[in-house]
């Protein structure tokens, strides 16, 4: 019996054949890999747009990772769902549990930790017989060693409250092994946050140039959000590069460079 990234047992009789995905950027690992499997998704698996033509089959959207339709998926009788520790509620994962249905929570706060993650997940629940091809090019990609620091960061995912990434998370580790440590802010437990609450007068008042703006979850743009820090350099960034392990590993490191190098004279 193998076990998740938290060490809770998954007892799988065989490979599934009937999976849902409850995190965005494993519906877009599964659909490079295994599309057939996947009867059910979020409606924020956006990855690929054509995840229905792949699949061969109608793919349920099952509502979104903070909110999904309990009844609807377990109606599919999946072989497995697949969650995220920081994606999706502990009290979702335990009834779906509850009512049968095999559960396989995923955790990383590292890029080695996702990488880790990804081959556990492929081999020890889907079953592969060895790593997907976006895989061995994504471990390639991160085999090199870390870039030398371009300039420290903050990175905003959200305002009204404003909410910034925090040092305790995959993003932090990626950003920072491409040159872009993130900025220490000014806040109450920074150094364990990992979605820590700010105000724009502390991001303000912090040492760094260099804000990130997000374009999800927070629909940050040209004329929301930028606004806010006057004088600064502000760049608003896709979200999967900066956030999304799997697939979007292989080239995140050449994307975030290219999009937080210096802008064109």
């Amino acid at each position: 019996m193998a076990s998740d990234d938290l060490g809770h047992p998954v007892a799988l009789a065989a490979p599934p054949r009937r999976v849902v995905s409850l995190v965005p950027s494993i519906t877009e690992a599964l659909a490079l890999s295994r599309p057939e499997r996947i009867v059910g998704a979020t409606e924020f698996c956006v990855r690929p747009a054509d995840l229905a033509e792949r699949a061969g089959h109608r793919v349920l959207r099952v509502a979104g990772p903070k909110n999904p339709d309990l009844a609807a998926i377990t109606a599919l009788a999946p072989d497995l769902v697949v969650a995220n520790k920081e994606e999706n509620r502990r009290e979702d994962v335990e009834a779906l549990r509850s009512s049968g249905v095999p559960v396989w929570v995923t955790d990383m706060n590292t890029v080695d930790e996702a990488l880790a993650s990804m081959g556990r997940l492929f081999r020890a629940a889907l079953g592969l017989p060895g790593p997907p091809g976006w895989l061995v090019a994504a471990r390639r990609a991160w085999q090199t060693p870390d870039e030398p620091v371009v300039a420290p960061v903050v990175v905003c995912v959200w305002r009204d409250p404003w909410m910034v990434i925090g040092p305790r998370t995959y993003s932090a580790d990626l950003l920072r092994r491409c040159g872009f440590p993130l900025e220490p802010l000014d806040v109450p437990g920074w150094p364990t946050e990992r979605y820590p609450a700010v105000s724009p007068d502390t991001i303000r008042g912090c040492g760094t140039r260099t804000i990130v703006l997000l374009d999800a979850p927070y629909p940050f743009a040209p004329d929301d959000g930028p606004e806010c820090f006057p004088g600064r350099d502000v760049r608003i960034l896709p979200e999967r590069p900066v956030v999304w392990y799997g697939p979007g590993m292989v080239d995140a490191r050449d994307r975030i460079r290219a999009l937080l190098g210096p802008r064109p004279a």
